[in-house]
């Protein structure tokens, strides 16, 4: 049994229930530590404390009449920066916003409060949340409790953080680039991506903004599958602007143990290079699956070009964001696609021309996506689930030098860029289908590392399922030392 900071979120309601522990008492125990070791990590970036203390004594109230606010019943949450908090900054990191303050919640925090959280802070992120390390001109640089000279990854990086560290119990982020499987492969945390379109992502966006973005989803991150599960059930579901014409129904997790599930392997790419250490972890986990538990295990994957799969992705990730240029913005870079040489095939061209595509190349794009999906449905006709890495490599040093697209990261001894791991993004990401990260061990030095559950088309309750029975038979969640 973990220590109290990092018990999961459901044990944590449980003993408010059971009057263990009072709402306020748990809030008060998270503020302490926040205090003592949020300094160094720079993962909570905004607080308000008195509202949290009033919602905390409110729960107290209403469990002293016999009444439950509902499965998260006084469980002290934090969420990421980019998520409306009336009253509080919403800001991306972004000087021009630092006095941006919402007017009211996102969809996503008045659904976690239905569920009983007491939210009290929001978390760091990098600016525009396009970076997988966590560093802006507002709030600085957050850093990973495993190692305060590496990152927490990026862009729910300090929702990560904050997990693995116990400031929280609970903590949901956004997703188009790994944004929640990254941070939560280096923090050593649980994070999953839903089906797209599932979690409404109103109210988690800039000023005026309302319309979602094609990949981006929103999703919860934990320190349990189980609360995976709770916080989900809590997101999911019809926006009221579509909640007269559908309702969601996801198939629950049939299978009871690991030996019912026949899974896929996929260690490596060469569209993103995997270091060999991560490689071993994932090896391990397969053995484990195939010989102890007695699974149906196979080096097998959807019959896709992985080269052009990835093209794709890149394409419509930077077509998904290219409406944040400004006019002198757009007509510089489409200056710059023109004059770009047709054989350049780099990222930074990749870029350019998604940047200043068309919309009938968008066209283009998606009917190939279509081909992908339904290469996917065909695989998930004879495996459950693919399991495979979130990313390149565990956490790296932090590098804030230059442009993302020039940095590099060391994998398997030598230096690669560190846009290649964003494979691992798109291959499930581009096809819109659900992936959960799973803590799966540790480095030879120390650092955590995660296994991507990737299942088919509304199949989150099965990929977060197979993480529950992972950390029962395997491997779960540890805290970081020095944290305890």
């Amino acid at each position: 049994m973990q220590d109290l900071p990092f018990r999961s979120a459901k044990e944590l309601a449980s003993l408010v229930r059971r009057k263990k522990v009072s709402a306020l008492e748990l809030l008060d125990l998270y503020l302490k530590r926040v205090e003592e070791h949020n300094p160094a990590l720079n993962a909570i970036v905004a607080m308000d404390v008195e509202r949290a203390r009033k919602r905390a004594r409110a729960a107290d109230r209403a469990l002293a009449k016999g009444k439950s606010l509902g499965p998260l019943h006084g469980v002290p949450m934090t969420i990421k920066e980019s998520y409306d908090v009336a009253g509080m900054p919403t800001t991306w990191g972004l000087p021009a916003y630092a006095d941006n303050i919402a007017p009211q919640n996102s969809v996503a925090v008045d659904r976690f409060e239905a569920a009983g959280v007491t939210l009290f802070g929001k978390t760091n992120v990098p600016a525009w949340l396009a970076d997988w390390q966590s560093y802006n001109a507002v709030y600085g640089t957050c850093n990973n409790p495993w190692d305060l000279s590496k990152t927490p990854g990026g862009s729910s990086g300090g929702s990560a953080a904050a997990l693995a560290a116990g400031l929280t119990g609970i903590e949901a982020g956004s997703d188009i680039g790994a944004s929640i499987r990254n941070p939560a492969h280096y923090c050593g945390v649980y994070g999953h991506k839903p089906t797209m379109d599932i979690c409404p992502g109103r109210g988690q966006a800039l000023p005026g903004k309302l319309a979602g973005s094609d990949i981006a989803v929103v999703g919860p991150m934990a320190r349990s599958a189980d609360d995976l599960d709770i916080a989900l059930t809590a997101m999911a579901g019809a926006d009221e602007i579509e909640a007269g014409a559908w309702q969601l129904r996801l198939q629950p997790c049939r299978k009871k143990s690991l030996k019912e599930f026949k899974v896929g392997i996929v260690l490596d790419d060469p569209n993103g290079e995997v270091d060999g250490e991560i490689q071993d972890r994932i090896q391990e986990l397969a053995d484990f699956l195939a010989k102890k538990m007695k699974a149906k295990v196979a080096d097998a994957r959807p019959d896709i070009d992985t080269t052009d799969a990835h093209r794709t992705y890149i394409h419509l990730l930077r077509m998904a964001t290219c409406g944040r240029q400004t006019d002198e913005e757009f007509a510089r870079n489409t200056d710059i696609a023109k004059a770009l040489s047709a054989d350049d095939d780099s990222y930074y061209a990749r870029m350019m021309r998604a940047n200043t595509g068309s919309h009938r190349d968008w066209l283009a794009l998606n009917e190939k996506r279509r081909h992908l999906q339904w290469a996917w449905h065909e695989f998930f006709q004879s495996y459950d689930l693919l399991l495979c890495p979130a990313a390149s490599t565990t956490a790296f040093a932090h590098n804030h030098e230059g442009n993302r697209w020039d940095q590099t990261i060391i994998v398997n001894g030598k230096p690669v860029s560190v846009i290649d791991q964003m494979f691992w993004a798109g291959y499930s990401g581009v096809v819109y289908l659900p992936s959960t990260v799973a803590p799966a061990g540790r480095s030879p030095a120390g650092l955590p590392i995660g296994v991507q559950i990737v299942g088919p088309f509304g199949g989150d309750r099965s990929t977060i399922g197979f993480a529950k029975l992972l950390a029962k038979e395997w491997h779960g969640f540890e805290p970081p030392a020095g944290y305890l």
